[in-house]
């Protein structure tokens, strides 16, 4: 009997030892899994204000709460809290409110209006500031190429940014290659072909338009165009799966 019991003793001391080691081992996989999940785009610590005449600042998350501050375009800002269900609509841009600081301030914005790849600057090229991005977001594309001819050069820049908002790619293209602020983000809902055209253009400027084209209410191509005597200048936003692409064509005269 003793050497049954002790054995007994013996035996479920040595289960309990397997036990808790294979849930701290599991434990350790639990973690490191969830880690591994989590790509480091989806959890950005900064935004920036999108919005060209500026974001409102709210005490609470809607629409009608209270105005804190306006932020401008540009403005950094601490993101707090992210809410990823889009509850409403502003613009033809659906999104929800999220919880950020901005100087000094606690509130909520429309996430509609704000990204988290800060503002190229008045003096970056696509090139310079793509390579400064993907350091914090590496699964950006981007290349460029020439081509055409001696006497009429074409110059192509191709990007692919890891975000399924429109408004994202829209916003960056307008930076980057100068689209005029007077273009507003194109509503989803409209007609299927819309033409929108510069009515301040910039001196030099033979044309400036802005062309849309939609499908169901859905956006599927938005396209800007402009030229002056030298060049002549296109870029295309689309949406490919959950990247939205800005394709850019030069051509000089």
């Amino acid at each position: 009997m003793k050497f049954s019991f002790s054995y007994i003793l013996l035996l479920s001391g040595f289960i309990f030892l397997l036990s808790c080691n294979d849930e701290v081992k599991d434990s350790g996989e639990t973690e490191v899994a969830i880690s591994d999940s989590i790509p480091k785009e989806t959890v950005p610590k900064y935004m920036y204000v999108t919005a060209v005449s500026g974001l409102t600042l709210r005490k609470e998350p809607n629409l009608q709460s209270e105005k804190l501050t306006v932020m401008p375009l540009g403005s950094k800002l601490k993101l707090i809290s992210h809410d990823d269900k889009a509850t409403m609509d502003v613009g033809g841009i659906d999104g929800a409110m999220d919880e950020v600081e901005f100087d000094g301030k606690n509130g909520y914005v429309f996430n509609g209006f704000i990204s988290k790849y800060i503002p190229t600057g008045e003096n970056a090229t696509p090139k310079t500031y793509f390579e400064t991005v993907r350091e914090d977001y590496p699964n950006i594309e981007y290349s460029e190429t020439t081509g055409g001819t001696a006497s009429r050069p074409t110059k192509t820049e191709n990007i692919a940014l890891p975000t399924d908002k429109w408004h994202e790619g829209f916003f960056l293209a307008q930076q980057l290659y100068g689209i005029p602020k007077q273009f507003a983000f194109p509503n989803p809902k409209g007609p299927n072909n819309e033409s929108q055209k510069d009515s301040n253009k910039k001196k030099g400027l033979l044309s400036s338009e802005l062309h849309i084209t939609r499908s169901a209410n859905t956006l599927r191509k938005i396209v800007y165009y402009n030229s002056t005597a030298r060049k002549d200048q296109t870029i295309t936003i689309t949406k490919e799966g959950d990247r939205i692409k800005i394709d850019r064509l030069e051509e000089v005269k």
